[in-house]
């Protein structure tokens, strides 16, 4: 997939009080490590356009798995980490960062994606 695994949904609060998307890792040489700009700890505001709010769990992971090659992601940077699960600040849209795309078109990180895939699908 797109290389990273994501926390927290209504039924499964990452942080208490807040139904948010996290991004809780990020696969060494997946798709989301090569292009660099996201981050453990992210919060994920919208995926293709589709805002992330008060969804379950497994419901945000079924957007991801259905998001299509090439992915846009609206986040919000994480703040410092502090003594406890991943801070975040304001009210979900004004620290959002658009990434125009996981996966930004261009022959080369094509091929290394593809590469990518058909590796990881070897192994199951």
């Amino acid at each position: 997939g797109l290389g990273f695994n994501i926390v927290g949904g209504t039924d499964q609060q990452y942080i208490a009080n807040d139904n948010s998307i996290y991004v809780s890792w990020i696969k060494k040489d997946g798709a989301a490590y090569l292009d660099g700009r996201l981050q453990e700890g992210d919060k994920i505001l919208a995926i293709n356009g589709k805002e992330l709010k008060d969804l379950r769990h497994k419901d945000a992971v079924e957007l991801f798995r259905n998001a299509g090659y090439y992915v846009s992601l609206k986040i919000q940077r994480r703040l410092q980490p502090q003594n406890g699960p991943v801070g975040h600040g304001g009210d979900g849209e004004s620290g959002g960062l658009p990434l125009a795309a996981i996966l930004v078109p261009g022959l080369a990180l094509a091929a290394t994606a593809v590469w990518i895939l058909l590796r990881y699908r070897q192994r199951m």
